[in-house]
């Protein structure tokens, strides 16, 4: 509960402290906190093990044989084969470029570990909602709605964690908040 006082002057001159009591929003309950860190952390997993699997080759949707750590390139198949629409011609210009291999995979384990982690919220939402609203781009129009997909809906959600400030919960990021460089950059929260 939130707590506030004003002072109020009565018609006889008096003064009296008058305090007002308000619920916490419900983004501040228990319960929903723990809701918004196992997103949290179930988005996380989402973007860590694409990272993983792409480097490593674990068979879910890169063969070990193409794996980065084995000269595979974890760009190009999905670039090249997948675009249609109006950017198609602009992924597939960019597919399997060494320059997107590595920001794509900076990206997938940067932002997979910082929702693991609850650190680097911010910029997680940002980077995330980013490389999120480009995977969608790519396949315009989406295969099962007109204009939503599963993309457009993990970029709002990964906004909305850094919103409620989701690292806080299961995470580090309380700790992280009091960090001096963090401090001194909130941008880094």
């Amino acid at each position: 509960m939130a707590v506030s006082e004003h002072k109020m002057s009565t018609r006889h001159g008096h003064h009296a402290l008058v305090r007002v009591v308000t619920p916490k929003p419900l983004t501040e309950s228990p319960a929903a906190r723990y809701v918004w860190a196992v997103a949290r952390l179930a988005l996380g997993w989402v973007f860590l093990w694409a990272f993983l699997d792409k480097l490593f080759g674990l068979g879910h949707e890169t063969p070990a044989a193409k794996a980065w750590t084995k000269g595979g390139s974890p760009t190009e198949g999905f670039l090249k084969f997948s675009p249609k629409g109006p950017l198609a011609g602009f992924y597939h210009d960019i597919a399997g470029a060494a320059w997107a291999d590595w920001l794509f995979m900076i990206g997938l384990g940067g932002i997979g570990a910082a929702l693991i982690l609850g650190i680097g919220m911010r910029i997680a939402a940002a980077g995330g909602a980013a490389l999120l609203v480009m995977m969608w781009s790519a396949t315009l129009p989406p295969e099962n709605n007109v204009v939503m997909d599963d993309h457009l809906i993990y970029a709002v959600l990964i906004v909305g964690l850094a919103l409620v400030s989701a690292g806080d919960t299961l995470g580090l990021g309380r700790g992280w908040a009091k960090v001096p460089l963090v401090k001194r950059l909130p941008i880094l929260k």
